[in-house]
């Protein structure tokens, strides 16, 4: 399977006659990008722009999306959603590095975040250094939530490869090719090799905080395995309302920094075996079955050594403990990676569970750590909406537009596949 990503680089962003990328400017004929996104459930649609070092304030955020499309290989992206059903990971595709589509609108309250372009709160998102095409809408009177997601979720989807799909023509900058066999083929070729599996538990417990692979919601599967390049080529999608901080975005699962990291590595000294996704349960007989059954998987493929990223915090700190724990019962070296909610002091507990095998822990930061932000300029959204996020309090905002919160409110600053910029020093 080989996979070519066709990068062009995105260097700013404007509004212009015609939607395309001309000398690392992306331009967004605004009127052809709101037509792609029409859908029944908005009562408004609008796009906003919004560069890296801008004194602007996105509040609340759903999702990002970095826009994609097929050159070869299938058709459109996102397949289940925007493409067919067909397998990612094939052939060529075209890549708008360094913009991304920001979704912004009121769902579930305190289970959003907000990204700031520039000052304090910049330093804790990477989409403070992405030229934003932000998408911001308003439900018709009395939409179902659950309807009212699906259909933000799919417009953000569908902007992203419109607004790729326009610039199909366009010059790659650079071309990143990332090619592995099946399991056999590989560990043929490296039979000295330590095998290492990768396992992306994802939240898959309903109520909106759901992850979809192949336009499929993941909650009603079992763990399973995805080829590498299946995960960098837009199978996995998000359409999670959880916590900002630790929210796996759709931009992020194409650029997993885990998988990323281990194909890098792939023949030099492991062998990567592939990703297995796993689903976070509610219930604790769901979290027994899906770590022993990823623990199954990772026995049955000869694996010596398992990396274990976590999504979310609280109720899936058990999966991660017992995922751990199977893993390290069957022989398999275990690492993980996760946040740590351990107070505004740092001094409470970090997870909610504990486990004595899970004695690897890379750790992305602390939730609760309190910054204040300072005001911007502007504001595409509601700025009043910090008032409902988690990490966030009718306190926060402050009156010259500065607000007073947690971490966790900023949109991928602990997000425990490692694609952010905090952590932990030994002191």
């Amino acid at each position: 399977m080989q996979l070519k990503l066709h990068k062009v680089k995105v260097r700013d962003v404007r509004w212009g006659d015609v939607t395309k990328v001309q000398e690392g400017v992306l331009y967004v004929d605004k009127a052809s990008a709101l037509e792609a996104v029409i859908d029944d459930a908005f009562a408004k649609v609008d796009l906003e722009l919004a560069r890296p070092g801008e004194s602007i304030r996105i509040i609340p955020v759903k999702d990002c999306i970095q826009p994609r499309v097929k050159l070869s290989g299938g058709k459109e992206y996102f397949p289940g959603f925007c493409a067919p059903l067909q397998r990612a990971g094939d052939g060529a595709t075209l890549v708008l590095d360094g913009a991304a589509v920001v979704t912004c609108g009121s769902i579930v309250a305190f289970q959003e975040g907000f990204i700031d372009m520039s000052g304090q709160g910049a330093r804790y998102t990477p989409f403070s250094e992405t030229n934003n095409i932000v998408l911001v809408v308003e439900p018709t009177d009395g939409l179902d939530k659950h309807k009212y997601e699906a259909a933000l979720r799919t417009a953000g989807l569908k902007l992203a490869v419109y607004l790729a799909k326009c610039c199909m023509d366009s010059r790659a900058d650079e071309i990143e090719t990332f090619e592995k066999g099946s399991i056999a083929e590989e560990s043929a070729k490296f039979p000295g090799l330590p095998k290492i599996l990768y396992v992306c538990m994802s939240i898959a417990q309903g109520l909106l905080h759901d992850t979809y692979v192949y336009g499929t919601d993941v909650k009603m599967s079992f763990p399973f395995l995805l080829h590498p390049n299946e995960v960098l080529d837009g199978a996995v999608v998000s359409g999670n309302c959880v916590s900002a901080c630790d929210k796996n975005t759709t931009y992020h699962h194409v650029n997993n920094p885990v998988v990323r990291d281990l194909y890098e590595r792939h023949g030099k000294d492991l062998n990567f075996l592939g990703v297995v996704i796993s689903p976070e349960s509610t219930v604790l007989a769901g979290k027994e079955r899906n770590a022993r059954m990823s623990a199954a998987i990772g026995a049955d493929l000869g694996a010596n050594g398992v990396v274990i990223t976590e999504e979310g915090y609280g109720n899936p700190d058990t999966d991660l403990c017992l995922t751990a724990k199977y893993f390290e019962e069957a022989g398999i070296r275990t690492v993980v990676i996760s946040d740590e909610a351990a107070g505004t002091d740092g001094k409470s507990q970090s997870l909610a569970d504990a486990t004595p095998e899970m004695n690897a822990f890379v750790s992305t930061g602390n939730v609760n750590e309190m910054i204040v932000v300072p005001p911007m300029q502007k504001v595409i959204g509601d700025p009043k909406a910090i008032a409902l996020l988690s990490g966030g309090s009718a306190e926060s905002l402050r009156e010259d537009g500065s607000m007073y919160v947690e971490l966790q409110s900023v949109i991928g600053s602990t997000v425990e596949i490692g694609y952010s910029r905090v952590g932990c020093e030994w002191v």
